[in-house]
């Protein structure tokens, strides 16, 4: 499959962080505007993009530095696996697989409709290999960060986020073909406000 190189990341908003936590709400109407790849770049940057070239330090906060949580991308493109140290997305499955995806969250039409989905997905052996059982929690803490960066650096793009918690893991897998260890444990729908 493909591979598309998005474009740098922006690091002055318009919009201030207080006004980001201020203005945040949780969008489920998106009209059908796509959205370009500068949004889908400076959104997966926001999520888990490398902020210390050095020690490879990324936006989200993570126990132990040990980066459990593996990000995609569903368009109606295809289902993309965001590569944090190219800054790319790599090509998973073509085709649009949003009406599956949607049944999959039972049939929250949003998903549908949304022109990119966000599926924030983990693989606890990182983290647990480190902590044992209390991985766990820091795996779904880490997860948290993620979806609030989402959420704030939408909100000062002008777009709209919902996060989804409601999935059948299995189905969600299966539709996108993610590796036997990456399990979903998040959902964001994003798309202009309606």
């Amino acid at each position: 499959m493909v591979e598309i190189k998005l474009p740098k990341p922006e690091f002055k908003g318009k919009l201030s962080v207080e006004e980001a936590l201020l203005k945040r709400r949780s969008v489920r109407k998106f009209s059908k505007e796509k959205l370009t790849l500068n949004e889908i770049s400076q959104i997966l940057w926001a999520a888990q993009g490398i902020t210390n070239e050095r020690w490879g330090f990324r936006t989200a906060p993570s126990a132990g530095a040990l980066y459990p949580i593996e990000i995609y991308a569903v368009m109606q493109e295809g289902v993309f696996h965001y590569n944090v140290k190219k800054h790319s997305l790599q090509g998973i499955k073509k085709g649009d697989t949003r009406k599956e995806l949607c049944r999959a969250c039972l049939n929250q039409e949003y998903i549908e409709e949304a022109p990119l989905t966000i599926v924030i997905s983990a693989v606890f052996e990182r983290t647990c290999s480190k902590y044992g059982e209390r991985g766990i929690r820091y795996v779904f803490i880490e997860a948290g960060h993620v979806s609030q960066n989402i959420y704030l650096q939408c909100e000062s793009l002008g777009l709209g986020t919902v996060a989804i918690g409601a999935f059948y893991d299995l189905e969600v897998k299966k539709i996108l073909e993610l590796p036997k260890n990456h399990e979903p444990v998040y959902i964001m729908a994003i798309g202009h406000k309606r």
